[in-house]
């Protein structure tokens, strides 16, 4: 993509104002996103079981195959973040430095998602190989390209800590309606018993989601702005060496504090989802019995609706860090009551419940904070490095994604994990022993009781709001000077 091209008027924004617009939150922070943040929500949770519950490949390779090429796929996607957040940083252009890839990842994720499910009907060598491209043209280039820019845009959005603050609650808003709503409930209750294990409607579903993906990302590219980038106007901007961002960004105390947050909630987050279901089928319900899971989808729903219209007020008046704090303790709190209680759904939906209230401030506005910690760095080093913060952002989800998976796996497998099986008169045999029961129940609720603890403390050292105005007065008069 040249700058010839993405300077072309016919890319340009149309979002044309000096400060953030209603029009910008719903087109291009609520709406736009919904396509590509959907179409990762469904993968994430359903690719594994089309490899195999349609296409039978769990024996292929003498069962190593889905355990071997995702393992590797990571490995290849943590360096394309990194390469990603390099190729951002040195980006230049009337579009901005996150915009243009935003444009450029619209196709590509939809002709990827395309690939991942139109596997050819061949021997299992060719569809191996076709998985193994597919997979990591999806993640590793088209939703790496995609993901990097778009979590990129409410930071380069604007300076004005309010606006920023909206942006971030509609920004959130989509991922918690996509996985929340459309892929925890919509999905296992009516598309899934509707497509089965039907290859071709697998297909015609999985391509027509990606199809949608095309427009509205290009609703994002057209309703969103970078006025942060823009600051610098025409004036040549330095290339900063990659070595110099390292050491401005872990230099800076509330990145490095930023990031260990990140961190830990992910780590926390990952395996309370991997454990989900087990906890669903074995201490709390019983093996898919499709109530139990949806029930508490359905309650961690509420608290986010009722978000949307509390964090924000809530925020301005005490503060991003203070009343995230005080989310974590009601966030450990409630997922305690769950662990003193795990087979009582009552109890455990008002654990729940209560959790999910303490978890909005964190789910709603950390993008804001974690904007605010992009600033403090720019006014301590002299310079931005957007592409490569959020590339080491990125890279925490992407390798706790395989390492949660393992270290719950060996958990169970440890405590004497056994599959489901069928008996002799044809019976469902899905029983865990209380030793196995206790390992998911601590996976599911005891983690986050520690999690929510230790980040209720972390967060009296992120400090990052105070003097933040005055820091950003000074930025921008660096820059007016250089132009």
């Amino acid at each position: 993509m040249t700058n010839k091209l993405i300077n072309n008027s016919f890319f340009n924004s149309r979002i044309t104002t000096e400060n953030t617009t209603a029009k910008e939150r719903w087109f291009g922070y609520l709406l736009g996103p919904a396509g590509a943040l959907l179409l990762n929500a469904v993968l994430a949770t359903y690719l594994n079981v089309y490899y195999t519950d349609v296409l039978g490949l769990t024996s292929l390779w003498g069962g190593t195959f889905l355990i071997v090429f995702p393992i590797i796929s990571k490995i290849l996607d943590a360096i394309a973040n990194l390469i990603m957040g390099y190729v951002i940083d040195r980006t230049k252009s009337k579009q901005g430095k996150a915009r243009p890839w935003i444009l450029l990842s619209a196709p590509l994720l939809t002709i990827t998602g395309i690939l991942l499910f139109a596997i050819p009907t061949a021997n299992t060598t060719v569809q191996a190989i076709w998985i193994m491209i597919s997979y990591n043209l999806f993640y590793s280039c088209a939703f790496t390209i995609y993901n990097m820019s778009h979590n990129l845009m409410v930071p380069l959005s604007t300076r004005d800590a309010s606006q920023r603050g909206k942006l971030s609650v509609f920004n959130q808003t989509t991922t918690v309606m996509m996985s929340g709503i459309l892929v925890a409930l919509i999905f296992p209750m009516v598309i899934m018993p509707a497509i089965g294990i039907d290859q071709k409607l697998w297909i015609t579903v999985m391509s027509t989601l990606s199809i949608v993906v095309l427009p509205l990302t290009l609703l994002e590219y057209y309703f969103t702005k970078e006025r942060v980038t823009e600051e610098g106007g025409d004036t040549k901007e330095e290339k900063i060496p990659y070595r110099k961002q390292i050491k401005a960004v872990f230099s800076n105390k509330y990145m490095v504090i930023t990031y260990i947050y990140f961190f830990i909630y992910t780590f926390g987050s990952l395996i309370k989802n991997i454990s989900l279901p087990y906890f669903c089928n074995y201490v709390l319900g019983t093996y898919n019995d499709g109530v139990t899971q949806t029930m508490l989808s359905a309650i961690g729903g509420i608290p986010m609706g009722i978000g949307i219209f509390l964090v924000w007020p809530l925020a301005k008046k005490f503060g991003k860090r203070n009343i995230t704090l005080i989310g974590f303790i009601l966030y450990a709190f409630g997922s305690a009551i769950c662990w003193m209680f795990p087979t009582s759904m009552v109890i455990v939906l008002i654990g729940q419940f209560i959790k999910n209230i303490g978890g909005l401030p964190c789910t709603y506005i950390f993008m804001a904070l974690f904007a605010d910690t992009l600033d403090d760095v720019e006014w301590r080093s002299g310079f931005r490095c957007d592409g490569f913060a959020m590339s080491c952002y990125s890279l925490i989800a992407c390798i706790l994604g395989g390492i949660a998976t393992g270290i719950f796996n060996g958990m169970i497998n440890a405590a004497g994990y056994v599959k489901p099986y069928t008996n002799g008169l044809g019976e469902l045999i899905a029983v865990q022993t209380p030793q196995v029961n206790s390992v998911i129940t601590f996976a599911f609720v005891g983690l986050e009781v520690i999690t929510g603890i230790i980040l209720a403390a972390l967060l009296l050292f992120l400090n990052v709001e105070k003097g933040l105005p005055e820091k950003q007065a000074e930025i921008k008069a660096r820059l007016e000077n250089k132009s």
